[in-house]
């Protein structure tokens, strides 16, 4: 049940990929896996030998008990280690003869003949052959005898060396196959493969093609059988000129000889020796090394000889590819080196040009700062500027309005003969003072317009205990109207003093005064006045 849920897994697989048109490659990856994990297999397989020995190790057991144990032990070896299998059919041949059990010692002598043969241990064969007395074989047997001579036949024809005994041998073989097909029923196994490898010869494709699917209908995957049918399939693929379906039937005959542990194989050694043809030389190295291991561990004379003579040709061209590849693997090396070392002065030059880039950013952004606080200040000094303007027009617009109305009052004194009163009005300093007390209310309102915190930040540059306190109904003091006039620009102290109507050494007085009291340098403080209410 497991190996046909492993077929089907694997045939599922196989029309995936095939509908994506990449069916070959993804069969041939579904191989090399299936090659790592080899082992796991043969595992598997030694397991199941190791169960058997124990049993067959169990003291009280009958010679019949033994013979079974010894038989079961012969077909996990059979296609696993030929020496092996050859030994338990050995014990169960000299069991036979001690019982002179004629039946277990005809039978032991067929599986050893047939075994034998397929080895390429012809003389052995033939041996078990001739020792054997056709008039004591069962009904059952005689079938077999003939199918041993028919495999030993074909085997010796197929590997011979010498023409004129290749043609006697063929002859034979053929006339023990016409003997077959009349012991042989029409529906089994022996019968259909006779009448495919018939049609196959005659290239009556079509025909061997049906006898084919009927066979493999009655395999399952994982099996020797599996495993040859499908290998006789790709030869009736090699017939009709079908090397893409030849090779997944060879992968498939493979994967199936894998999974089941079975090292004595044909469709690895045939598939390495196709990819050669085509040119996948990689492919073809492995699977011939995988094969020559397979052969060497199952130990049959004639799968090595196969093997060695092509593995030299594989081997060559494949360490001529290799050589290749280390030599455009050395060129390119260089190359890679080359343009490494351009690759690092270009980077060296790109840093340097980054360095330039990033300092002239810099020096940008330095520029950049300076025009915006540039920007900041002309966009202020335009709002003083539009203040201030407004403020003069306004004021000039006053004083013209006075000037007139004091003129008319002296028009008026002069007419109506007041001038003893006239001349004590204009003598009195009433009108100054008042004058400068509105230039003063002006003033301040006109700043704390433009600057409404001025005398909150004023006052945080100075000592908490020295901070200025406005009498009640002040907008500005004296030393707060010295400073709004340098935060304006005005920084001469005689231009101060002229507009404030005190002398220049009472301004000098009153900024050394406020300077003493700074919580900041005296130096900086001014600078510090000057930012008061600057904006972004």
């Amino acid at each position: 049940m497991k190996r046909k849920t492993l077929f089907l897994i694997i045939f599922t697989f196989y029309s995936f990929t095939t509908l994506a048109g990449n069916q070959l490659d993804s069969l041939l990856n579904v191989l090399d896996k299936t090659i790592k994990e080899s082992r796991s297999y043969v595992e598997m397989r030694e397991n199941r030998i190791s169960k058997l020995k124990i049993g067959l190790n169990k003291k009280g057991i009958s010679p019949q008990q033994i013979y079974a144990i010894n038989e079961l032990l012969y077909k996990e070896y059979r296609a696993f280690v030929c020496d092996s299998a050859i030994h338990y059919l050995n014990m169960n041949l000299d069991l036979a003869e001690l019982h002179n059990n004629k039946k277990w010692i005809n039978e032991t002598k067929l599986l050893l003949s047939y075994l034998q043969s397929s080895s390429g241990m012809y003389s052995e064969s033939s041996y078990a052959l001739t020792s054997i007395n056709k008039k004591e074989l069962t009904k059952e047997q005689i079938p077999e005898y003939y199918r041993c001579c028919e495999r030993l036949y074909d085997e010796m024809h197929l590997y011979t060396h010498n023409q004129k005994l290749k043609k006697t041998y063929f002859k034979i073989f053929r006339a023990y196959q016409d003997t077959m097909l009349n012991l042989y029923a029409p529906t089994s196994e022996n019968y259909l493969a006779i009448k495919e490898q018939k049609a196959l010869e005659h290239k009556d494709l079509a025909e061997a093609r049906r006898i084919n699917n009927i066979r493999l209908s009655k395999t399952s995957f994982g099996t020797p059988e599996y495993a040859l049918i499908k290998f006789q399939s790709s030869l009736i693929y090699r017939e009709e000129k079908r090397p893409d379906e030849e090779k997944k039937d060879l992968i498939l005959s493979a994967l199936s000889d894998i999974k089941a542990a079975i090292k004595d194989n044909a469709s690895l050694f045939t598939l390495a020796n196709l990819l050669y043809e085509k040119g996948d030389i990689d492919h073809a190295y492995h699977y011939i090394k995988f094969s020559l291991e397979d052969a060497n561990f199952y130990n049959a004379r004639l799968r090595n000889i196969q093997i060695s003579n092509t593995l030299p040709i594989i081997e060559k061209s494949y360490q001529i590819k290799s050589e290749k590849q280390k030599n455009d693997l050395r060129i390119s090396l260089i190359g890679i080196s080359a343009l490494s070392l351009l690759l690092i002065g270009a980077l060296g030059y790109i840093y340097r040009q980054m360095k330039k880039l990033a300092k002239a950013r810099n020096e940008l952004g330095i520029i950049n700062t300076q025009l915006k606080s540039l920007n900041n200040e002309l966009g202020e000094a335009n709002r003083v500027k539009e203040e201030y303007i407004a403020l003069f027009l306004g004021l000039c617009s006053t004083y013209i309005d006075k000037l007139e109305s004091y003129r008319k009052m002296v028009s008026k004194k002069i007419t109506g003969g007041q001038i003893a009163e006239l001349l004590k009005t204009t003598k009195s300093p009433d009108v100054i003072e008042n004058e400068l007390k509105e230039f003063y209310s002006n003033f301040d309102n006109t700043f704390l317009h433009l600057y409404p915190q001025f005398v909150e930040e004023f006052n945080s540059l100075l000592a908490k205990e020295e901070r200025i306190v406005l009498k009640k109904g002040e907008l500005l003091n004296t030393e707060l109207r010295i400073f709004a006039l340098i935060r304006l620009g005005i920084n001469d102290s005689s231009k101060i003093a002229n507009l404030l109507r005190y002398s220049v050494n009472t301004i000098y007085n009153y900024r050394a005064k406020v300077k003493n009291k700074a919580l900041v340098s005296r130096d900086d403080f001014e600078n510090r006045v000057m930012k008061i209410g600057t904006f972004s």
